[in-house]
């Protein structure tokens, strides 16, 4: 594709980078607290308490989180990708800067749910940008590319929360990296101008290259409503693998800082020489199942052999790293076994959360999506934010099995009520 005078060749790739960015900001501003935590409980003076505080903290997190994914999915739907994301990291923005003048359990609280409102927007959004800008055989890639940023924060959070830390204390840090999310707003609002259908900076090329490679549209279909969307078995398979698998990333997003810290006694700067290990696997499985995806289409391979397959192989490196892990004396070996469960979850996930976008039209697409994230906190909610502090008390084995028991519900969930991969016929 040539470019051409007052166009942007390659659009898609600059909308699809950009929320990839908007992610990165997002697990860096949600990672600071678990980060930051041992020392915000010693100046606050939570003492022995401080687990248990910490774990109420994530549970209503969480559940704000929970009901603004399927409210922002459907929110995204009505309003469109180009404002929906202004809205929510907006939100999640200010709500970071908050952090700074947080003094007690309540106002962190307080604090965190306005977080989980804005941060949930996030996913329900990329997967409909996804819908809009990429060709079928292109999604999962692009998915997979917007997951990476997942990783990536997760990666440069651990060391960059210890650096500003140990520079500006972390009052101040809360304030810097919720500036960040201002920033991101210009670019986007200048190469997002609407969808492919009237951005004038893409080209013509790269317009029919988008429009012919997707579903053909039906312009009499309307947006399906959460009600209408349950009638479907092949929803309730999207939903069930969310419920089941997210929790295992969950765990080692709200929880890897403190098992470091208990299991093998790490202050702030030794967590954040560690904790970036295993979300390197994590990027390297988000591009890689995304690639692989677009490969195996290409070569032939129905997007239902190629989704269903990925998603079965990914289980398997999940299931081993989990079981593995959950007796791990050394963090350089647990680093590592935890970095292959979460190149597994990033494989799975982004052929997972492309399946609304296989099944139906962009219309339902993010409200498909967001519900499939309330289905995610929910099972987070259920599996780790209150058991965790329990069954890890004398040491992580029971957590790890855990998660090592949820990998063949969330895999069996697509294969039994997956059906066939490929746009339903909405009635």
């Amino acid at each position: 594709m040539g470019k051409t005078k007052g166009k942007v060749n390659g659009l898609r790739w600059w909308i699809v980078s950009l929320v990839a960015l908007a992610t990165v900001i997002n697990y860096i501003d949600r990672n600071a607290l678990g980060i930051l935590w041992p020392e915000i409980s010693k100046d606050l003076g939570f003492g022995e308490d401080s687990k248990n505080v910490y774990a109420s903290i994530i549970f209503f997190f969480t559940i704000a989180y929970a009901v603004s994914k399927g409210l922002s999915g459907r929110l995204f739907d009505v309003i469109g990708t180009k404002i929906g994301f202004v809205a929510s990291i907006v939100t999640w923005s200010i709500a970071a800067m908050l952090h700074a003048v947080a003094s007690s359990v309540t106002s962190f609280t307080v604090i965190r749910v306005l977080l989980g409102i804005g941060e949930a927007g996030n996913w329900p959004g990329a997967t409909k940008a996804n819908a809009e800008w990429f060709p079928t055989k292109e999604r999962a890639l692009a998915q997979g590319i917007f997951n990476s940023g997942a990783s990536m924060g997760a990666i440069i959070s651990a060391p960059l929360i210890a650096g500003l830390f140990a520079w500006i204390g972390w009052k101040a840090t809360f304030i810097l990296i919720g500036a960040i999310g201002f920033l991101w707003i210009i670019p986007w609002l200048f190469f997002n101008r609407g969808t492919p259908e009237i951005n004038v900076l893409l080209s013509d090329e790269e317009k029919e290259y988008i429009i012919s490679g997707q579903e053909k549209k039906v312009e009499s279909e309307v947006g399906l409503g959460w009600g209408q969307l349950m009638k479907y078995k092949e929803s309730w398979g999207v939903l069930l693998s969310r419920f089941f698998l997210d929790p295992i990333w969950w765990f080692f997003v709200a929880w890897l800082p403190l098992y470091l810290n208990e299991k093998f006694g790490f202050n702030i700067k030794e967590i954040g020489a560690f904790a970036w290990i295993p979300y390197v696997g994590a990027a390297i499985g988000s591009i890689f199942g995304g690639w692989l995806a677009k490969y195996l289409i290409g070569t032939g391979w129905s997007t239902n052999k190629t989704r269903k397959w990925i998603i079965t192989v990914s289980g398997v490196f999940m299931l081993v790293g989990m079981i593995l892990c959950s007796n791990s004396a050394d963090p350089t070996i647990a680093m590592l076994l935890i970095a292959l469960v979460l190149f597994g979850f990033q494989m799975a996930i982004g052929n997972i959360q492309t399946l609304p976008s296989d099944y139906f039209s962009d219309k339902s697409v993010g409200t498909l999506a967001g519900l499939g994230g309330t289905a995610a906190a929910i099972g987070t909610l259920a599996f780790t934010t209150y058991l965790i502090p329990a069954i890890s008390k004398d040491s992580y084995t029971l957590v790890f099995l855990l998660g090592a028991a949820l990998v063949p519900l969330g895999v069996g969930a697509i294969l039994l009520l997956g059906g066939e991969i490929k746009r339903l016929e909405v009635k």
